[in-house]
């Protein structure tokens, strides 16, 4: 195992970024404390060729302008808040609109495009990183001062760990994630359509048209939302509306790791499999690419990636049907995913 830091950038203030790269296993990971962003993750192939399997870009520069929020750290309140506002404790909120009317990821400078604290460590099965935020009162709008810590790691049976942690001094909405988009298949190498995925979910949450909850949970047999069975991405992907931006329930009880999803490339060999003890994941199928200079002169359309991101369900802060998202004095927020490779 092993783990190495180099400047990354240096931002308007002068202050640097930082690389660092995770070996651990037969994968090499590699992460920045700006927006505690994922940058790329190498893995083999059965064939026995070593890819990145993450879309994102060949230096840090673009990563101050991420529209698409390749490998951010999302917070902090990750997806979208409904006309970007909310009630809590008789007093309304009123939040950026960065998403139409509505206020998706954070705001107009979430978490994503923030400089972390950041420290390396290592453990007996791995090698990680601690990375840190303090978010003041009413920032972007939200209430309480918090404290952000999540921990990203690569151990030796090749799964990365994601431990996220936020403790607020008042009641304030909290949803962690992270957008890394994949490509088994390595990224640039086309799109994700004929990858093959399984999902543990028999509800997925209803939106409209702007992809806010109606708050509704919809069964998914009979849908182009029932991913039960294995089934290629591109099966159903026209009769969901040309691709996937749903939050899906998982099955079994929030707040313990559980599986959550599985997906494999048949060409390359590559699997992933997802655990998490959120209550819900985001399957995203990368519908909004158009044409983004991505790596090594790779272009990003419609399809190049996918997202998993394990999380509360968006809009939850207006959603009192939905499982609570709000953390506070007393309730400090603890959520956990891992994600495995096999070829």
């Amino acid at each position: 195992m092993r783990i190495s830091k180099k400047t990354f950038g240096i931002l308007s203030n002068g202050k640097k970024v930082y690389l660092y790269t995770l070996k651990a296993g037969d994968l090499s990971f590699s992460l920045t404390n700006y927006g505690a962003v994922w940058i790329s993750l190498l893995v083999p192939s059965k064939k026995g060729r070593t890819e990145d399997v993450l879309l994102g870009y060949s230096d840090f520069s673009p990563y101050a302008c991420n529209k698409p929020y390749f490998g951010a750290t999302v917070g902090r309140f990750g997806n979208r808040i409904g006309n970007a506002r909310f009630s809590l404790n008789d007093r309304v909120y009123t939040l950026y609109k960065n998403d139409g009317s509505h206020s998706l990821h954070g705001g107009r400078r979430g978490f994503d495009k923030l400089r972390w604290k950041a420290e390396s460590y290592e453990e007996k099965d791995g090698v990680f990183v601690r990375f840190e935020l303090e978010s003041p009162d009413g920032e972007e709008g939200f209430p309480g001062n918090l404290k952000a810590v999540v921990s990203y790691g690569l151990t030796k049976s090749n799964e990365i760990i994601a431990n996220y942690e936020a403790r607020s001094d008042a009641p304030t909405p909290v949803n962690l994630t992270n957008h890394s988009y994949f490509n088994l298949a390595g990224e640039g190498n086309g799109g994700i359509l004929s990858h093959e995925a399984l999902l543990h979910s028999s509800f997925y949450v209803e939106v409209d048209k702007n992809l806010i909850p109606t708050g509704k949970l919809v069964p998914v047999e009979n849908t182009p939302f029932d991913f039960r069975t294995r089934k290629s991405i591109e099966k159903d992907a026209a009769a969901a509306g040309g691709g996937y931006d749903h939050c899906f329930a998982l099955e079994g009880e929030a707040g313990k790791l559980r599986p959550c999803a599985e997906v494999s490339d048949p060409v390359s060999g590559r699997r992933m499999r997802v655990f998490t003890t959120q209550p819900g994941v985001q399957f995203y199928t990368g519908n909004f690419l158009d044409g983004v200079a991505g790596k090594a002169g790779s272009v990003y359309n419609k399809h190049a990636g996918f997202c998993l991101e394990t999380q509360h369900f968006p809009d939850t802060p207006n959603r009192p049907e939905f499982p609570p998202a709000v953390f506070g004095p007393g309730k400090d927020y603890h959520e956990k995913a891992v994600f495995a490779f096999d070829w």
